[in-house]
């Protein structure tokens, strides 16, 4: 028999605890979420897009003289209706007016009521339906609310809100968060209702946890992705809406200008000088498309099942 040359092993003491520990990669929640995030090539390209849109509208207007109700220009013949060039990036009106500037600034006064509606409308719906889907009794009462709102078309609601407030930013804020946080309530009266029941949440109720603590503690967390998914919809259907009620002359006084003010104006510019009517379309596109891509992506991403 061969002999065991014992300088080649090392004896190992024995650990009763070896075995209470954990062999596995640390889980961080918000590092696989960006991970994840970050994975899809779309998220890239359109994160790179609204990126670049939102620096444009908040950082240019600082550095700008623009006016947007200045006509000083209108005698200067050789200042209108230029195309786009390298003197005017988006060219001029026949007005004399740098389309490049009323842009950015028309695009700044749009995500900045959408944004102001959104975080209104999204804190409203959360809090709302977070005691909605605990408590019974103010379900019952919930439900009537949600049954008469729900079945008048929000667009109405918001247009004959404007007409008898009258145009501003604050009134056009107020006509679309005064309704628009019951669609996200429901949302989340309905995942509570799905969770309140469940295991783990009936044992804390059993130990005399509070409600309000099973859910902000045990049900919120678990619904990120709704809440992330709900305002990814919501930010570009305000811009769109701001667009709309602007081009037929609602929502922002005229003098204000927004991307649905600048669309109204040079409508009649759609085959002649069509830049001027194509630019700040292609523009509210983009703010639209990529505010919904980057929130949609990023909502798949905080749905944990999602992880590896």
């Amino acid at each position: 028999m061969a002999t065991i040359d014992k300088n080649k092993f090392q004896f190992v003491k024995r650990d009763d605890f070896a075995s209470e520990v954990i062999d596995a990669p640390a889980y961080s929640y918000w590092k696989s979420v960006f991970r994840q995030f970050l994975k899809k090539r779309t998220t890239i390209i359109m994160l790179a897009i609204l990126i670049g849109i939102l620096l444009m509208s908040f950082v240019y207007p600082m550095f700008s003289n623009f006016d947007y109700n200045d006509v000083s220009k209108v005698n200067d013949f050789s200042a209108r209706l230029n195309p786009p060039s390298a003197k005017a990036f988006f060219g001029t009106d026949n007005n004399g007016k740098s389309l490049f500037d009323g842009v950015w600034f028309g695009a700044r006064n749009s995500i900045i009521i959408s944004f102001i509606a959104t975080v209104i409308n999204v804190v409203v719906g959360v809090i709302v339906g977070g005691i909605w889907g605990i408590s019974k009794s103010i379900d019952r009462i919930m439900m009537e609310v949600y049954n008469v709102i729900s079945n008048i078309p929000f667009m109405l609601i918001v247009i004959v809100l404007t007409y008898s407030m009258g145009s501003g930013f604050w009134n056009l804020i107020l006509a679309m968060s005064l309704t628009g946080w019951i669609g996200i309530a429901y949302t989340i009266r309905v995942q509570i209702m799905r969770y309140r029941d469940l295991e783990y949440n009936l044992a804390s109720r059993t130990l005399g946890t509070p409600t309000m603590k099973i859910v902000t503690k045990n049900i919120l967390p678990q619904l990120v992705s709704v809440i992330v998914t709900q305002t990814s919809q919501l930010l570009p259907s305000f811009i769109s809406y701001e667009a709309f009620l602007s081009f037929f002359g609602l929502g922002l006084p005229i003098t204000v200008p927004s991307l649905g003010r600048l669309i109204s104006d040079y409508s009649q510019n759609v085959t002649t000088n069509a830049y001027l009517f194509w630019i700040p379309l292609t523009v509210l596109i983009l703010v639209s498309l990529s505010f919904f891509i980057v929130g949609q992506n990023l909502a798949d991403a905080s749905d944990p099942r999602t992880h590896r």
